[in-house]
């Protein structure tokens, strides 16, 4: 076993989301990365609830969404600012080299990305121009606050959870679609739940060590 790199509960957890989303789309196909992005969407929308409310400025926004990546284990940086967009960069994924198992999790990223500028800025376009996922040395993304700056996903018109609300509550439709695919992946989910358990050996391994 290598020990030159320590298991961490980090990257446990990594490696634990990726293997799920690998899962999922492979059970639902393209739809998985309409999930991603509903729940990156909605995510960012939480996120916000850590800063402040309105008034943000594209400089305020590169330093929020650069903030929020490198509380949860990036390392991001800004590029550029300007009134049209922002570009920021980063040497590491949050999710760790295992992202290259689940290459459409960056879906998590555009939405939550795209759908922070949306609602601050009306509009928001995001292209991942390089990825770590794809095996890009690092990540490169440009966040536009208004069209044609550059092609990417759009976010627009998107709903705000009231006040005091959660932006979690999801819509009892989605969660019957969900539950309806999920139904057909038993055999996907039993070798989840086989990986899950080898990697609980893993550790009990290192900590008996």
């Amino acid at each position: 076993m290598n020990q030159l790199q320590p298991l961490t509960a980090s990257k446990f957890l990594g490696k634990l989301i990726t293997q799920y989303a690998h899962i999922h789309k492979r059970t639902i196909g393209p739809g998985a990365q309409e999930y991603i992005t509903q729940l990156g969407i909605r995510t960012g929308e939480w996120l916000e609830s850590y800063y402040p409310e309105s008034g943000w400025t594209p400089d305020d926004y590169a330093r929020v969404i650069v903030d929020i990546k490198n509380s949860i284990g990036g390392e991001f940086y800004i590029s550029e600012v300007n009134e049209r967009y922002v570009v920021v960069k980063s040497n590491s994924c949050p999710f760790g080299n295992q992202v290259k198992d689940a290459p459409h999790l960056c879906k998590m990223t555009s939405s939550v990305f795209g759908g922070i500028a949306a609602r601050h800025f009306k509009y928001g376009e995001v292209n991942l121009r390089k990825r770590i996922a794809l095996g890009d040395p690092g990540c490169e993304v440009l966040i536009a606050f208004e069209r044609g700056v550059e092609a990417g996903d759009r976010y627009e018109n998107l709903p705000i959870t009231p006040k005091n609300g959660d932006p979690f509550s999801w819509e009892e439709d989605a969660i019957a679609l969900l539950n309806k695919e999920l139904k057909h992946s038993d055999d996907m989910v039993i070798k989840l739940v086989q990986e899950v358990e080898d990697l609980k050996k893993q550790v009990d391994q290192i900590k008996t060590n």
